[in-house]
């Protein structure tokens, strides 16, 4: 999908578990992984790298739908637990929270289906350039 790394910031589980190892089809020894422990100053590193930061939000201001300007730039994304996703203390630290508009009755998707959908959308973004 495009993505440079995966970065792990403050609590998550070990990308190396074997649940972790299957899900990733081989992806995981393809690009970089970093366990960051310290969510802020991750974020403050992958501004300094010249990246925006977005984060996944159910209640995001903006839809994934209306986000092809900012996604034309180099991009992090913050995802956060399925079940809870990103406290709000997380969130705020992003440059923009946006997020998947879904029709029916789901409230939310997991986190894979999430990034899966907004890496996705970064890539198209970036090969419009």
């Amino acid at each position: 999908m495009g993505a440079a790394a995966v970065i792990l910031a403050g609590r998550s589980v070990d990308p190396y578990n074997g649940k972790c190892l299957r899900a990733s089809t081989g992806s995981i020894f393809a690009i970089p992984v970093v366990v960051a422990p310290d969510v802020g100053a991750a974020i403050a590193d992958l501004r300094a790298a010249g990246l925006q930061v977005l984060a996944t939000a159910v209640d995001g201001e903006m839809a994934l739908d209306d986000a092809d300007r900012l996604l034309a730039e180099p991009t992090a994304w913050l995802f956060g637990p399925e079940a809870h996703g990103l406290s709000a203390e997380i969130a705020a630290l992003a440059d923009h929270r946006v997020h998947i508009p879904m029709s029916g009755g789901a409230e939310s998707l997991n986190v894979a289906a999430a990034a899966a959908i907004c890496l996705y959308e970064s890539a198209r973004a970036l090969g419009r350039r």
